[in-house]
């Protein structure tokens, strides 16, 4: 495959940079910073599914980071909303900034809330304009329409812009037609949009994803990735930019025959075209497959190709490539952050550390919102000092 003959000459342009640097694990500055502690009122989980977002298309604002999750403070007489959370300095500290409440359907902002900064210009809105994907569900989960909101004032207030799809009840079982789990990103001058898809008969779940120009109207619905037995279920798509016009895509997989949700990953120089690409499980180096909502980015650090780092739902550990994604490249460090559903990765300004966020576990009777950071930049190994001869 043309993938993996670029791979194989990455990999060998970079043996000499990266050869002699060491996996050793260095945890960064922050370990397990609370952002948020829900109060006694909340239900179970509490909170659930943390997103995080670094400001810096502003200069009075640059820097900032921004954080919201599913937050569980409703019964029968209110709806939920998406918190939004800021720390001025780095991810120390935290306080609150807003609140996204459902303007349109009057049933709540209630799952998979995902923030999202606009670096150019898309029909009125203006570069540094603030997108909040997220599910608009009613309480008895009837129904699931995945939302987009916008923020010109960089999180302070917000505006409902657009549905994007319309699916049944919000239970993960095959037969049942919801829409889940939403994921934004900029390319060629439009907005994909990025979600799991329960609606095509012909599949328990898939991936797929709709773009827009303007963000009020959206294409069609365009498959990323489909397994031909029905009860597959790839699912949680997030997606990074690479070098040399790549990008990666990872994703959990019930049917995968390593283990049941299994990370699994596909590259592409096409972010609208991953269904032509082959989907491969992250496998280390020592043998271990993580599986469960899984999270990636790509950082610059780590040597000539840079690293891609990926979490998942199982382990606190994180895992490293410093080959674009090459088939048994992939190694695993100890991080500070305890493992949680859906746990979230952002670059720093630094760029060798990760900002790992946390909502807590599925059915976690004391979830709260975390935040620690590793630091993914392979340190040389020490040497001894010889003596010097006489």
């Amino acid at each position: 495959m043309k993938f993996f003959s670029l791979l194989a000459g990455a990999a060998a342009f970079a043996t000499s940079t990266v050869a002699h640097y060491t996996n050793s694990t260095q945890t960064g500055d922050i370990d397990q910073v609370t952002v948020f502690t829900p109060p006694s009122n909340y239900t179970i989980p509490r909170t659930l599914y943390a997103r995080t977002l670094l400001l810096n298309q502003d200069c009075e604002e640059d820097n900032v980071i921004l954080a919201t999750w599913e937050n569980y403070l409703y019964n029968n007489n209110t709806n939920p909303y998406f918190p939004i959370y800021q720390s001025y300095d780095g991810g120390k500290t935290w306080s609150e900034r807003s609140r996204v409440y459902d303007q349109v359907n009057g049933w709540g902002l209630r799952y998979q809330p995902f923030l999202y900064e606009l670096s150019e210009p898309l029909g009125n809105f203006s570069a540094g304009t603030i997108l909040l994907a997220g599910n608009s569900i009613p309480q008895d989960l009837s129904e699931t329409q995945l939302e987009l909101y916008a923020s010109t004032d960089k999180g302070y207030t917000w505006k409902f812009v657009s549905h994007i799809a319309h699916g049944g009840e919000a239970l993960p079982n095959n037969g049942l037609t919801p829409v889940w789990e939403p994921f934004l990103m900029t390319y060629n001058n439009t907005l994909i949009y990025y979600y799991s898809d329960q609606r095509d008969p012909r599949y328990g779940q898939k991936l797929v994803h709709q773009v827009s120009s303007d963000l009020m109207t959206w294409g069609p619905v365009v498959d990323d990735v489909v397994y031909d037995t029905y009860d597959f279920r790839p699912g949680m798509a997030i997606v990074s930019a690479l070098p040399f016009g790549q990008y990666i895509m990872t994703y959990e997989f019930y049917g995968a025959k390593e283990v049941d949700f299994a990370v699994y990953y596909r590259i592409s120089n096409d972010p609208t075209n991953f269904n032509a690409s082959v989907g491969y499980p992250l496998v280390a180096t020592d043998g271990s497959v993580p599986y469960g909502s899984p999270y990636n980015v790509w950082t610059p650090v780590g040597g000539d190709l840079g690293t891609i780092v990926v979490s998942c739902g199982n382990l606190g550990e994180v895992y490293l490539n410093h080959n674009l994604g090459a088939p048994g490249a992939w190694t695993k460090i100890n991080t500070v952050e305890p493992a949680s559903y859906s746990r979230s990765l952002m670059v720093l300004p630094g760029q060798e550390d990760i900002l790992i966020a946390g909502g807590g576990v599925l059915g976690g009777e004391n979830n709260s919102v975390t935040v620690s950071t590793v630091d993914v930049k392979p340190k040389a190994p020490a040497f001894a000092k010889c003596k010097a001869k006489k």
